[in-house]
This record gives C-alpha cells, structure tokens and sequence, in this order.
C-alpha cells in the first residue's frame, strides 16, 4: 500500500503529497487459525491419558477461539471494561455491573461448552476432567478475563456437596448450558453461575483473620454482617463465603437474590481497578445482614473450600498455560512472517533459540497441566494414589507454571520488538494478566508452603509422586541426577527451601512427561535448558529446535 494524501491549502489549487512509503514486511493477522494445529503437546497429552478422540471433538471450539471474531470480542471486552451502578435514576440501590457486549458472548460461548461444570454431571463421560480442562485451556487463549466467572463455577459444585440439600437445590442450575444474565432468584433462572466472596482486607490469604460474623436465624439461615476485599464476578448468582459463627469461622451460600424475590443484603463499594483483567469485574462489598445457609459444619469452613480452592488452582494452571501459549502462537507467527537482514526472523539462529525456548515452556506446562486434570479424573473414580500425587504436585505447579507465564509473556512480547509493546498487538493485554494467575488462590510463597504442608501432614504422599518420577528412570542421566536431588530434598523439606522445592518438584515432573511422552529433541530441548542450562534467560542458552520451530508456528488456510 502507498501512502499518499490530497489537501488544499488556502490559496492555492489542490495539491498531491508525494508518496512517502510503501507499508511492507509486515506479519498478517494471526485471525482464523486453529490452537490445535500448532498445539501437538495438547494432542499427544490427550492421547496419553486415553483421550485421542477428543481431539475432534474439541476442534469447533478450538476454531472458533482461534477466530477473527472471538480476538476481536476478546479486545472489546477489555477495551470497555464493567461498570458499577449502586443506584438507579431514583436513587434506589440496585448494586449492579454492566458489562459489555463482547463478555457475554464470550461466557455464552464457554457455559455452553460446559467448561464451568460439565464433569459434574451425572452421566459425564470418562476423563471429562481432562476434556473440559483441554477446552478451557484452549478457550482461554481468546480472552482470559471471563475465565475467572466460569473456573468459579466449576469449582463451586464439589463444595455445594458438603450440604446435600442445597447441591440438590442449585447444582441442576449451575451444571446447566444457558447462559441466563441478570439478578433473578435462581430457581426463576435456567442457567447459574458461582462465585467466592472469602478474603478481607486485614488478612488476605489468612482467612482465620476474618471479622465478618454469621448469626443463626431459628429458620436455619444466617444473618451475615461484615465486608470483602475481593469479590470476582459480583454480578454471578450464587457465592461461596466465609464468616465466623458461634461455631467457628464457617462457608455459607450466599444468593444475590433469595428465594422471594427480594434483593439479598450485599451492597458493591467500587470495583477494583486491576492491573489487568479487565474485563471482569472483581468488586470490594459489604454484607448488611445478607442471609446465607451453611455450606458444611459450623467451624469447618475452610474443610468446606478445600475442593473449590482446589478445583481453581487447577484453573490456575490452566490459565497460564493457555497465556503462554497464546503469546508463543503471536512470537510464533510474527518471526515467520517478519524479514531483518535478508532472511525471515525465524531462520536466524538467536530468535530460533528464544523461539525454541518459549516453546519447550509452553509444552511442559500443557503436559503437566493435562497430567493433573487426568488425575483428578481418576482420583474421582476412587485412585487414592493419583488424589496423593494431586495433593503434592498441584500447589508445586501452580506455584511455578503461574510464576512463569510473565516471563514467557515479556519475552514472546519482545519477538515482536516495538510493535509488541503496543496495545494493538494484544500482547500487553497477556502480560497485564499474566501475573494475576500467580496471585489469585494463594500467591507464591502460600502455595509453596502449601506443598511442604501436604509432605508434614501426609509423608506418604511421597510415593505417588516418586512412582511417577521413577517412570522415566534410567533414560537420561542429567535426569536421573536431578530425581536423586530431589528425593533428598524431599527427606528434610525446610520453610525457607519451599519455593526452591516446588520448582525442582515440576521441572522433574516436567522432564519425567517430557522423556516418556514427546518427541525426542523436545525432551533433549527441555533437558538442556531446564536441568542443565548455563542461562537464567530464555534462549541463553542458544539451545534451537527445528521440531519446536515447526511444532509450535501457527498456520493459516
């Protein structure tokens, strides 16, 4: 394209500025391509645990979240962020967010997928925790700020079955495919969502520290009075709380409209301006004799929240890894597309090193995500060994595949040099985001004494994992040295070794997946730059891959 211009200026004829450049060397839009082409770490993990078939079954979605309009329903979400109105024209409360658009599209699209509860359903199909965790891995790569209304749900369900009755109640609702908007009492709705209301603003993830109290009522409710620092998704219909009882600090559900009708007692201070994920809405609010039932026993309110916490930290992993992935997929395709001094940027052997780097870590962090929702599959199914290795290896990987996606992210950000750091990119966007996920569900240092609390509390939770490590045994020695590292480290775990633990823990898990699953020169990729490498950077180690090159590069019809 030339670039020309025709102005008039006062007294004189029109005139015709010269041509100033042609617009050339540039990438095309990465719009209507499919995740799952360039994605056979997803592909070959599906087949791994059993799932081949569900490749083609995750196609559509796939396709769709890889499309022109989904991207651009992505961007308009976060460019025109909710917004908060506390009162109506008459100065009535409402407490209600408005949302764009472009977000309800997107939460259309993933309720009716079924990536907010379809493992819960009665009749749902063998390993489909590890399909639904495929396809919110692969939907999230459109827009990740929806992601957090949808994982909420998802892992509300198994707390509601602490109380039987009130699972019977809303778990139909909240299991089923409508995407149904608006402040209505839930049994009026054909389709509901979850939220968590649980931390406050003097303790954070020290929830023992919370002040907002639960009165008994003789009909068996609560009157519930106190705040909440951060409350996702304020606009859902249901949320999982924790207030302190005359039993102990206790999970109590909490509708935003009762069963009559009336408004529930929750009233929305302001909403949170993030550093990133915009395009959802995380709210400050105050319950003002709000009524809830009690999900569980009294004083075993975090008893009550350990599945949800664990179901999202699962989403966690997800998240990041569907982050990074998408960022590769942009370096990917721009350094295909871009010529510097007389050649593409994906065939000069610094960027094919970086580029290879970005890879290996977008591959490991698939495959041990994947691992992890096979396993939660199987433990459901009653493999107590595969509940053991979760119990372990989830904080371990939420701790270090979170505490990685910023990296990764700035890095394929820079791939794209200048034009990255501009907003029309959609790269700063990912980084803006990426370290939420490190954040939300218990930030580095709690999830990686988490994992040294899981080894306290339960020693034998060692085994499961050792059997796993002990599957790639023998196949390479730098591995081998690192499992021996490993199992020392696991004998006496200290305080202050917790975040060092929890990586040598994945980056072992990792290369285990790695050796016994993938093709070779992406295990020796992985190996050399993970267990071995001399760089601290991503392609310091000028370690290049044509297999992850060519793997990983995004194609267009």
């Amino acid at each position: 394209m030339s670039y020309a211009a025709s102005m008039t200026l006062p007294g004189e004829s029109d005139v015709v500025s010269p041509v100033t450049h042609e617009v050339s060397n540039q990438s095309p839009p990465l719009d209507d391509f499919d995740p799952l082409d360039c994605d056979p770490a997803l592909r070959e993990a599906l087949a791994e645990h059993g799932q081949s078939e569900a490749t083609e079954l995750l196609r559509p979605l796939a396709r769709q979240a890889g499309s022109a309009t989904a991207r651009e329903h992505g961007r308009l979400a976060n460019e025109h962020p909710p917004v908060l109105h506390s009162h109506d024209r008459y100065g009535h409360r409402i407490d209600e967010v408005e949302f764009h658009p472009s977000w309800h599209w997107l939460m259309d699209r993933a309720v009716s997928e079924g990536l907010h509860a379809a493992p819960w359903a009665p009749d749902a199909p063998e390993g489909a925790h590890l399909r639904r965790a495929a396809g919110f891995y692969l939907w999230s790569q459109a827009e990740a700020g929806h992601g957090c209304p949808i994982s909420m749900t998802f892992a509300a369900v198994p707390a509601l079955r602490h109380s039987p009755d009130l699972a019977e109640a809303y778990e139909p609702g909240l299991r089923a495919t409508d995407y149904d908007f608006g402040l209505r009492p839930p049994g009026e709705k054909s389709g509901l969502l979850a939220g968590m209301s649980m931390t406050e603003k003097q303790g954070g993830s020290d929830v023992r520290a919370n002040t907002t109290t639960a009165e008994p009522l003789a009909d068996g409710s609560y009157r519930i009075v106190g705040h909440k620092w951060f409350t996702s998704a304020p606009m859902n219909d249901l949320f999982l709380t924790l207030a302190n009882t005359p039993g102990g600090l206790s999970c109590l559900l909490v509708p935003r409209v009762l069963p009559d009708g009336t408004r529930n007692a929750v009233r929305l201070q302001r909403l949170k301006d993030k550093l990133g994920n915009k395009s959802n809405a995380s709210a400050e609010l105050e319950y003002t004799g709000a009524i809830g039932w009690l999900v569980g026993e009294e004083g075993r309110g975090v008893r009550s929240i350990i599945d949800m916490v664990s179901m999202t930290r699962m989403d966690c992993v997800l998240g990041s890894a569907a982050n990074m992935r998408a960022a590769l997929s942009e370096a990917a395709h721009h350094v295909a597309h871009r010529a510097a001094f007389g050649d593409t940027l994906n065939r000069t052997p610094l960027m094919r090193a970086v580029i290879s780097d970005l890879a290996v870590e977008s591959e490991a962090a698939v495959g041990l995500a994947m691992r992890l929702a096979a396993a939660i599959d199987r433990g459901q199914r009653g493999n107590r060994a595969e509940l053991d290795l979760l119990r372990l290896a989830l904080p371990a990987t939420k701790y270090y595949v979170c505490k990685r996606a910023p990296t990764v992210i700035a890095e394929a950000l820079e791939c794209l040099g200048g034009n990255g750091y501009v907003e029309e990119s959609g790269l700063p966007r990912l980084y803006r985001e990426a370290p939420l996920l490190s954040i939300w569900e218990g930030s580095g240092n709690v999830t990686a004494l988490d994992t040294l609390r899981a080894l306290h509390k339960r020693p034998d939770t060692v085994e499961p994992l050792l059997a796993e490590l002990d599957r790639a045994a023998g196949q390479d020695e730098r591995y081998d040295h690192q499992l021996r590292r490993l199992r020392d480290e696991l004998t006496e775990p200290r305080p202050e070794r917790a975040r060092a633990l929890s990586e040598r823990l994945v980056l072992t898990l990792q290369a285990s997946l790695l050796l016994r699953t993938a093709p070779a020169e992406v295990a020796e990729t992985f190996l050399t730059t993970r267990l071995d490498g001399e760089g601290h950077t991503l392609g310091a180690t000028g370690t290049r891959s044509d297999v992850l090159l060519d793997r990983v590069t995004p194609r267009k019809d």
